[in-house]
């Protein structure tokens, strides 16, 4: 049978799994403008408060996955590593080839996919919650049934909430560490460089607006200039000035070794999801 690329003017979007996750990148679709929120859907099973979430920017919820599958074209499965196994192989009845399938699941291999959907019409894809404020950083990696023009799709897709890249499938444990987790490791940052504002002196409120803008126009210098993040450092660090004085207590603290060890930890525990 003859696969067709999908109609990018008409497809309809669905989400196997509502967490924040999916939340983050359907909310990033719609507010992009690339899909109406009437042609995106996904079902709620435990939690009544994810079908309040999607339903507040306009995302249809339907009774069952099975009813998601149905109505979709491209199928995102979010969900947790641990059960999206399970989750595939009960839908595979309804998981033609005419849907292009994407899993965003942390560890969770092409082949292993490929082989529970019964077809190899699939993406990988590792986004962040950035997604649902247009920032992601994203990587894709195409099935050995995937259309190029599945790809150019997906690409536009989290394009629309972010940036996208295309990788070997062999790095998505490593990427998982870095970009996949790394949000959390910015909220750390920034949550502890107000505290210090605060330990300074400052009110709170002024500390968290300094400590994330400061955060932000770091990240858009290092991707607007092209310039190397030691360079724009030293470029700020005056012979035995304040930036010098922080800077020595980061490294008497070890913070490099901590991030390091933060990405190489996490992309461990991604390994460690994946089914055994």
């Amino acid at each position: 049978m003859e696969i067709l690329p999908i109609s990018v003017d008409s497809y309809n979007l669905g989400f196997i799994g509502a967490g924040k996750m999916a939340e983050s990148i359907a909310k990033g679709i719609v507010q992009s403008g690339l899909l109406p929120a009437s042609r995106i859907s996904t079902a709620v099973h435990s939690n009544p408060s994810r079908g309040i979430a999607f339903e507040s920017f306009g995302v249809r919820v339907l009774p069952k996955n099975d009813n998601v599958v149905e109505e979709s074209d491209v199928i995102i499965f979010s969900v947790k590593p641990q059960v999206v196994k399970n989750v595939v192989l009960k839908l595979r009845p309804q998981l033609s080839r005419k849907k292009l399938l994407v899993s965003v699941a942390a560890g969770v291999k092409l082949q292993d996919l490929q082989e529970w959907a019964g077809h190899n019409r699939f993406i990988r894809v590792m986004p962040n919650t950035p997604a649902a404020v247009g920032e992601a950083a994203s990587v894709m990696s195409l099935g050995e049934g995937a259309l190029k023009e599945d790809g150019q799709l997906i690409a536009k897709l989290f394009g629309s909430v972010g940036k996208i890249w295309e990788a070997d499938e062999k790095l998505f444990d490593a990427i998982t560490g870095l970009s996949g987790s790394g949000p959390a490791y910015i909220f750390l940052a920034i949550e502890a460089l107000a505290d210090g504002g605060v330990a300074a002196g400052l009110p709170r409120e002024l500390a968290m607006g300094l400590a994330s803008q400061t955060v932000l126009g770091a990240a858009s210098m290092v991707t607007k200039t092209g310039k190397h993040p030691g360079q724009l450092k030293d470029d700020v660090t005056s012979p035995g000035g304040t930036t010098i004085a922080g800077i020595h207590e980061l490294e008497k603290g070890g913070l490099r070794g901590m991030f390091m060890n933060a990405v190489v930890a996490a992309a461990k525990r991604g390994r460690e999801l994946g089914p055994k």
